[in-house]
């Protein structure tokens, strides 16, 4: 095994580029390298683990790091699969500086030898992005058709959309290439408005990298099945097989997928017309997850989907094929939400036009789901009026005589409505969406803002959360959006929620810093460390630099005390529930209690006890 990293530098202003090397131990992997970098240079990162293009499953994660546009910190996103292909460059890591003086594609082709070539070639946009299947997908069409005869491979592209020109949450989207032809397989970094970062920062729109090299990449399965039996009596294939059974198929609700599972076990927890669903009583949340989901979304996904086992990997060999597809589009659970049930939204076929819009437009999904379900509320309340927003129509936005089929449709082409004003900048979100509701709340009224739930950081960053029903999803953790926080459904106190969140950032540092996909956590946080020290006997240093990574992100961390009243809705809806499923102790009833007396009063304390756990688990010398 290489005991070195390799970063190739692209200065995008002239195409220079060199390549360094820096030594495993020094750094371990594209996150801890990527905070190095981007402290030093600014620049915005893509790379790979020390595991890529091994037999471990889950191993070949792309990891883009860099300080986020619409989070305004340190920020990791991860793209699955599309790292096996950035392998064939033999290199660990791809650092772009400088902006190029047009909006262009960056070419990385290495043929052979050493050398890998490096080019930079100017793109019209304007032309490009609205032609054929618009967006992303044309882009992607465009520079497979120029370039893919210059590879003796399959190459990978990294393209973005006009959501990347307009607004500071573009998302970065990829397929993996498959017998000659680009397939419909979209993998995305999209978290952190890194697309917004590439193009807007570096004049980069699009990246096709690939070739021929083959590194001395972990091959023997012997020696892995022996450190897997060691420690799980179970080979390496079998225990993968075992942890990814949610996202394959999972026997024990005959459905597979986070978007199936999720929604099969959901119960009384639905997130509905942009969390309005919270305050509504237990027996109409089941009525709702019943009637809605059960009966006809979920029903639908099942027939159209799982039975007829239309899935497919992220572009990696992987057990646990959790790219779950009808014809060319993907099913996820948070995008199907945001842009589903979050946005009044209950039909396959309304998502799927509402969510393949916003993907062929280039939008992080959760995030630009959770703005449109927050202004189809302000026009349903009247405190918008569609001429405000340049769109149409108001939504059906009560689930009282809501027709799931004919008012599903309805919102979705009214959010498609939504997504197209803001390309054209009558919704202006080049700053963002929480400056964007400020200047609204000043207008119209503080009610406005209070109706968007979102968390916040500095003075402009925004990040939409992870859509589950749980105080971790607001935590003021150095990054949110991701799963660097707990996301469970029972009740932690505070000041433990704050350090648990911490464990689970050590956690998930671990595997994104290795680029090894979660979905296969349930080995890969506990492996990881001994595998190290099995290949570089340098096990402890890994775990020690883990620490200390954590340690450096958090010294950044800006988070900023809940804006919006509906954020301390969710904390206190979150605690009635608990209280409705019988939950009764002297901790429990304090909170309960204070959110009753005085809501925002028990916010900032539940905050800043949250803060305060946090904070204590992730200094650097405790």
């Amino acid at each position: 095994m290489d005991s070195t990293l390799k970063v190739l530098f692209v200065n995008a202003t002239d195409a220079f580029y060199r390549i360094r090397k820096y030594k495993v131990g020094d750094f371990f992997g594209p996150v801890d390298l990527g905070l190095h970098l981007a402290g030093r240079y600014k620049s915005l990162n893509i790379g790979v683990g020390l595991l890529s293009g091994s037999i471990f499953p889950g191993s070949n994660r792309l990891i883009f790091t860099g300080f986020s546009p619409c989070w305004g910190g340190f920020y990791i996103s991860s793209m699955g699969g599309a790292g096996l292909v950035f392998d064939n460059l033999g290199i660990n890591m791809l650092s772009i500086v400088g902006k190029a003086p047009v909006p262009s594609v960056l070419y990385l082709n290495r043929v052979h030898g050493e050398e890998i070539q490096v080019e930079i070639a100017p793109l019209d946009l304007n032309r490009i992005w609205y032609e054929g299947r618009g967006g992303i997908y044309s882009l992607m069409d465009h520079v497979f058709d120029q370039f893919r005869p210059r590879y003796e491979n399959e190459p990978r592209i990294l393209a973005t959309g006009p959501a990347s020109m307009v607004t500071d949450f573009g998302g970065v989207a990829s397929v993996p290439v498959k017998r000659g032809a680009l397939s419909n397989v979209d993998t995305w970094a999209g978290r952190g408005g890194f697309g917004s970062a590439l193009l807007q920062e570096h004049g980069i729109a699009a990246v096709i990298y690939g070739g021929t090299h083959i590194d001395e990449d972990f091959r023997d399965r012997k020696v892995a099945d022996e450190w897997f039996e060691n420690r799980y009596a179970m080979k390496l294939a079998a225990k993968d097989l075992e942890i990814t059974t949610k996202y394959r198929f999972d026997p024990n609700f005959d459905t597979g997928g986070t978007f199936g599972v999720n929604y099969a076990t959901m119960g009384s927890k639905l997130l509905a017309f942009n969390y309005q669903s919270m305050n509504w009583s237990k027996e109409l949340r089941l009525k709702l997850q019943r009637e809605f989901i059960l009966d006809h979304y979920l029903k639908q996904f099942n027939e159209e989907t799982i039975k007829t086992r239309q899935q497919a990997t992220c572009g990696e060999p992987c057990a646990a094929v959790c790219k779950k597809l009808r014809d060319e589009y993907k099913k996820d659970y948070e995008p199907y939400q945001t842009m589903g049930p979050l946005s009044g939204i209950f039909d396959q076929r309304a998502a799927e036009k509402l969510n393949h819009h916003a993907d062929m437009l280039g939008f992080d999904a959760i995030s630009v789901g959770g703005v449109i379900s927050w202004l189809m509320e302000c026009l349903d309340a009247g405190e918008l009026q569609p001429a405000d927003l340049g769109v149409s129509a108001k939504p059906v936005f009560n689930p009282q005589n809501f027709d799931i089929v004919k008012d599903s449709m309805h919102n979705a082409l009214l959010g498609c409505e939504i997504l197209d004003s803001i390309i054209a900048g009558t919704i202006n979100l080049k700053e963002g969406a929480r400056k964007y509701g400020r200047r609204l709340s000043r207008a119209k009224g503080v009610n406005l803002l209070n109706r968007f739930v979102y968390t916040a950081y500095a003075r402009k960053g925004w990040m939409v959360p992870n859509q589950y029903w749980t105080p971790g999803a607001l935590s003021p953790m150095a990054i949110m959006g991701k799963y660097y926080m707990y996301y469970g459904d029972e009740f932690v106190t505070p000041r433990e929620l704050g350090k648990v969140n911490a464990q689970r950032m050590l956690a998930e540092l671990i595997i994104d810093n290795m680029g090894i996909c979660r979905f296969h956590r349930l080995w890969a946080e506990e492996m990881v460390p001994e595998i190290v020290e099995s290949l570089y006997g340098l096990g402890e240093k890994f775990k020690e630099s883990i620490r200390f990574t954590a340690s450096r992100i958090n010294g950044r961390n800006s988070s900023v005390f809940w804006e919006s009243e509906r954020n301390f809705e969710y904390i206190a809806s979150f605690l009635r529930r608990k209280k409705e499923e019988g939950l009764d102790s002297k901790e429990f009833n304090k909170w309960q209690d204070a959110f009753e007396a005085n809501p925002k009063e028990a916010a900032l304390d539940f905050w800043y006890e949250i803060h305060k756990g946090v904070q204590e688990s992730l200094r650097e010398f405790n």
